[in-house]
């Protein structure tokens, strides 16, 4: 990547998957939560998946707005753990904050995926 390239303005997929990204990182914060407050042992499997798709998904972010040469390889990651927490969250199908975080985590696993295959 020229420096030109760095210093260009986002694509609007770019911008798409950096917007995912956050809203995903949002609700499975605001998922933990309500975890938290349920308790049991099913909910401390989930709690590990939102976890890992709250890290991944700020980090990816992060990482595409400061044009990272490992943006690529981080987007195929994320959508990895998004994927893994849409799957986790989907235990849960009669609890609609659970159902609104798996929707997240598809949809940023979606944009997550296109940008691993596009040069950053």
């Amino acid at each position: 990547m020229t420096q030109a390239e760095s210093m260009s303005a986002m694509s609007k997929e770019m911008q798409d998957c950096v917007a995912a990204c956050m809203e995903c990182h949002s609700v499975c914060e605001e998922t933990m939560s309500s975890c938290m407050q349920m308790g049991g042992q099913e909910q401390m499997q989930i709690m590990r998946a939102l976890i890992d798709c709250a890290e991944m998904t700020r980090m990816c972010a992060d990482m595409m707005m400061r044009r990272s040469p490992l943006s690529a390889e981080m987007c195929a990651m994320c959508a990895t753990a998004c994927e893994m927490c849409a799957e986790a969250c989907m235990s849960m199908p009669d609890d609609a904050q659970m159902m609104r975080c798996a929707e997240a985590c598809r949809r940023c696993a979606q944009t997550c995926r296109a940008m691993s295959g596009m040069a950053m």
